[in-house]
């Protein structure tokens, strides 16, 4: 595709994004479990006149668009007072949960550099932590220690005492944790905190608004704030159960001795004194505004009715699923849950292509293998639909058994049993990347197959992608017993 010669009709550039738009997930109808929060067109109406009012306004100089600094303020203070913070909190608006996290690995990093002259940093997660947290290591070459969770959820305390050390920076708790919505034990990973003098991050990016409106309308919650003692930061997305537009997160320090160093400052450069306050520089004010309307639109009871809808929604569902013969995975008290099949014969991934023939855009986990769902408000009238599809789908799938071996099933299966974890993360790697080349092939989810034709030479080459990597697995076994022979 080239840069068009001529300017556009601007009504055949919306058709065009309409035929585009044909080709994502029916969220609008409640058909997704995760990614989108939508409340209904009248509010993101409003939503789009409030980005729409600020779309220009960039946040890169506070001294400039004071109407942004103004908002990001207001922000913080509010959320400050709703995770149970003083006046000494401090933080920003960020672009999204990966961003916050980002941000707290590099601040505990350099902050340890400075205080405690650590050289080679260290941080302890649980293995149920998000992926963001391995990514902020590896940007920030961090070393991270991932203990295992136990069985019936949460971080495994004792496993985290024995990976402290003199090189620790931080220790992550999550509330909750994405992949079977449980909550860590903050409290107890408080403890240690304050006795060794380590940071403690909590991840709230799903749970930091909903979880304060859940246990305000009666459901006791563990403690995860800044109730806690040896909380020093939460991170917390607005975009998410704050039902702002994409693009608002917010990341929140007690103290500003530690936001201190996510601050970069450059007195130097030609161009003038520099500041930034976290990753980005150009900070895109329709966000700002977006997320500053969303939370004076709700307001507490706004939430409260928000978070009880999206908890009646998950506790319906959450019954159905076990009156059919799955089980939850642990014991989860927000609006998150994976559950997994208890029959040998049913394949859960198998359950999830049928359920997506069926227009459900569905979320696959592994260890244990399970399908995961986020659930807003907005499933409330879904509910029973969704239960006669997934029994309609546990029909067919007990009496079609063939069926885990097709589809993403078998690539999605295959990939989460090879026990050969560098050798799978470096094929997902070269499959992934091959998408973003320009004569690279198209990565195709629905039918598991990838168009690799410019990678194998030319020949338009599609072939599933668990059949391509069992080839491939089983050729590069072939050629290290040759070697080994030799």
């Amino acid at each position: 595709m080239r840069l068009p010669e001529n300017p556009q009709p601007k009504q055949k550039i919306l058709n065009e994004l309409s035929r585009l738009e044909k080709l994502d997930p029916q969220y609008k109808k409640a058909k997704l479990f995760s990614l989108v929060y939508y409340l209904g067109e009248a509010y993101t109406g409003f939503l789009n006149k409030v980005f729409y009012k600020f779309f220009s306004a960039n946040g890169l100089n506070p001294g400039a668009f004071k109407s942004l600094k103004t908002m990001e303020r207001n922000i913080v203070e509010m959320v400050a007072n709703l995770f149970h913070g003083d006046d000494a909190v401090c933080g920003v608006v960020t672009s999204g949960g990966t961003e916050s996290c980002l941000l707290a690995v590099k601040t505990y990093r350099d902050f340890a550099r400075q205080a405690k002259r650590i050289k080679k940093p260290e941080m302890i997660v649980a293995d149920t932590a998000h992926v963001a947290w391995l990514k902020g290591a590896e940007y920030f070459n961090v070393k991270i220690h991932r203990v295992r969770s136990l069985p019936e959820g949460g971080m495994d305390i004792d496993a985290v005492k024995k990976k402290i050390n003199r090189n620790t920076i931080m220790l992550l708790g999550s509330a909750p944790e994405y992949p079977h919505g449980l909550i860590d034990p903050i409290s107890k990973l408080s403890a240690l905190a304050v006795k060794y003098k380590i940071p403690l991050h909590v991840d709230a990016c799903v749970g930091g608004f909903i979880l304060p409106f859940i246990e305000e309308n009666g459901h006791a919650l563990p403690p995860w704030d800044f109730r806690v003692e040896g909380v020093t930061s939460i991170s917390a997305d607005i975009h998410k159960y704050g039902f702002a537009a994409k693009g608002a997160s917010l990341i929140l320090y007690r103290h500003q001795h530690h936001f201190e160093h996510q601050v970069f400052v450059d007195v130097d450069w030609p161009g003038g004194i520099f500041a930034s306050p976290a990753l980005l520089g150009t900070r895109p004010g329709g966000a700002y505004a977006a997320a500053y309307a969303a939370l004076l639109a709700h307001g507490r009871k706004g939430y409260l009715k928000l978070a009880k809808d999206a908890l009646s929604a998950t506790e319906q569902l959450k019954k159905g699923i076990t009156e059919l013969g799955f089980k939850i995975i642990g014991n989860p008290q927000a609006t998150l849950f994976a559950y997994r099949s208890t029959q040998a014969e049913v394949d859960v991934f198998a359950i999830a292509d049928l359920m997506e023939k069926r227009g459900w855009f569905i979320d696959r986990i592994q260890k244990p293998d399970a399908l995961h769902a986020m659930v807003t408000p907005g499933h409330l009238r879904i509910v029973k639909d969704y239960l006669r599809d997934l029994k309609a789908c546990l029909v067919v799938a007990k009496k079609q058994p063939e069926l885990s071996q097709k589809g993403q099933a078998a690539t999605y299966g295959m990939m989460a049993h090879v026990p050969f974890r560098k050798i799978v993360k470096k094929q997902v790697l070269k499959m992934f990347a091959s998408t973003y080349r320009i004569s690279g092939g198209t990565l195709n989810l629905e039918d598991a197959s990838l168009d690799n034709s410019a990678a194998e030479g030319g020949a338009q080459v599609k072939r599933p992608l668990a059949e391509r990597f069992a080839l491939w697995l089983a050729e590069r076994s072939r050629k290290r017993m040759q070697k080994s022979r030799l």
